[in-house]
């Protein structure tokens, strides 16, 4: 039997709710076995203990490219951010898994609407933003992403693919497949919808493109039948 794909996903206890829906929308639409992890600094204490810093916005900002060591430097995993919804098979994207790549991301050239985002914290501006929110990783090219790399690099070397030998090494992805809310305009075709700005689950944002949509998802993902009498 083939293996399972890994997805890896940002847990944040700022934002524990968008983690289990996006989950739920990827099970709800995969059409074969999918292995989640979630990257947790809890669970990575003693291997990644790097403090937060101002600039974060969420506790995985630099502990997602720990996502090669976790898979064992095998194989192909796809790291997500957690405040977004699948919205199509996650099969049709390690599809477009190629080998003559390191990592394969959707190249977005925007520059972020608002100086603040979501619970207030500062919108930062730079190249390559949010190229890393969804990255399909060839695990065995990036053994350069060590815990001990991981822990001291900066955001910008982590972010900035700086890892990586030449840039030749960074596949793309189709945009539909890291659609920024909020950024871009709504896409019936978008394939992953990611609430960069802030999801549905904040006040400030529970009217945004596709919150209807998660909300269907939410309702999915805390349902259970009643038992009959």
């Amino acid at each position: 039997m083939a293996e399972p794909f890994d997805v890896y996903i940002g847990y944040d206890r700022q934002e524990i709710v968008a983690y289990h829906v996006l989950t739920q929308s990827i099970l709800e639409r995969a059409s074969a076995p999918v292995r989640f992890t979630p990257v947790n600094l809890t669970s990575l204490k003693g291997v990644f203990d790097r403090p937060m810093i101002g600039a974060q916005s969420t506790e995985f900002s630099f502990s997602r490219f720990l996502t090669p060591w976790l898979s064992g430097y095998t194989g192909w995993s796809l790291f997500m951010d957690c405040d977004m919804l699948a919205r199509a098979d996650i099969a049709e994207l390690f599809a477009l898994a190629d080998d003559h790549y390191a990592v394969m991301v959707c190249p977005h050239d925007y520059v972020p609407r608002d100086t603040v985002k979501f619970l207030g914290h500062q919108q930062a501006s730079y190249p390559k933003k949010n190229w890393s929110s969804v990255m399909l990783l060839n695990n065995a090219r990036c053994r350069a992403l060590t815990p001990d790399y991981v822990q001291t690099a900066s955001g910008l070397e982590l972010h900035q693919f700086k890892w990586l030998e030449d840039e030749a090494q960074i596949g793309a992805l189709p945009l539909e497949w890291n659609w920024l809310v909020g950024e871009y305009p709504a896409n019936p075709n978008a394939r992953i919808a990611h609430f960069t700005r802030g999801g549905p689950y904040f006040a400030d944002y529970e009217d945004c493109d596709y919150a209807g949509e998660w909300r269907d998802a939410l309702a999915r993902t805390t349902f259970a039948e009643r038992p009959q009498k």
